[in-house]
């Protein structure tokens, strides 16, 4: 009967000990996941001529996703969009980072510059398999410039021939091996056009029927939806 209670107390004071961790845990989380989110832009800017909509849900407690804006002198708003390549904790220092590199460059960065800029610090950083897909479009009245790393393709509402434009960049994610020469487009837009910048997480949604979204069906919809306000 002793060793019977024995072995009960130990199993109980391990389960305890389980929850205690499994709470710190969570709790640690979703403080990495409120700071995450807090670096976010709080607002879209107010832009003449220009409608803008951001939108975020991460799948995780601390997902990689990050965008940001900054607007600079005579109009011109530059557009940031990434993807860490892991979630957690890693994912929400991967952010950090790039958030911070973003504000100390944005009002006359470089496109190209920065994401060489970038790419070598995480390297310096050695973080292990910890890349970041980025995407930064500058636009001023109907111009705009853009070049990425690692993401999915710009897509553009052409609206008065009603069909979806789509703008393929291609280059490695920042911080991985080799070296990547990365390039950048340059673009004009109509009244009416949409522009509509997504990490891979969005064609990868799937439906109640557990069907993949997938890059068709964002172009499909985006074609169907294109003409009206982003919010």
């Amino acid at each position: 009967m002793l060793e019977q209670e024995r072995i009960a107390r130990d199993q109980e004071i391990a389960r305890r000990l389980l929850e205690a961790d499994n709470r710190r845990k969570t709790e640690e989380l979703e403080e990495a996941r409120t700071l995450q989110l807090s670096m976010l832009p709080k607002e879209v800017p107010k832009v003449p001529n220009l409608e803008i909509a951001a939108y975020m849900k991460t799948a995780t407690e601390v997902g990689g996703d990050y965008y940001d804006f900054c607007s600079g002198d005579e109009g011109t708003l530059t557009v940031a969009i990434g993807d860490a390549t892991n979630h957690g904790m890693k994912a929400g220092l991967m952010v950090s980072l790039i958030k911070s590199l973003f504000l100390a460059d944005a009002p006359c960065m470089d496109l190209i510059s920065f994401l060489n800029k970038c790419s070598q610090t995480i390297k310096k950083m050695q973080l292990g398999n910890l890349y970041m897909s980025m995407l930064l479009l500058q636009i001023k009245d109907s111009q705009f410039t853009a070049t990425a790393a690692g993401m999915p393709p710009i897509l553009i509402y052409r609206n008065q021939e009603h069909r979806v434009e789509e703008l393929t960049i291609k280059g490695l994610p920042l911080g991985g091996p080799g070296v990547s020469k990365y390039r950048k487009l340059e673009r004009t837009i109509a009244p009416g056009d949409t522009i509509l910048l997504m990490s891979d997480g969005f064609p990868e949604l799937f439906n109640n029927e557990m069907k993949m979204l997938d890059y068709s069906g964002v172009r499909e919809i985006f074609k169907e939806i294109g003409q009206k306000s982003p919010r």
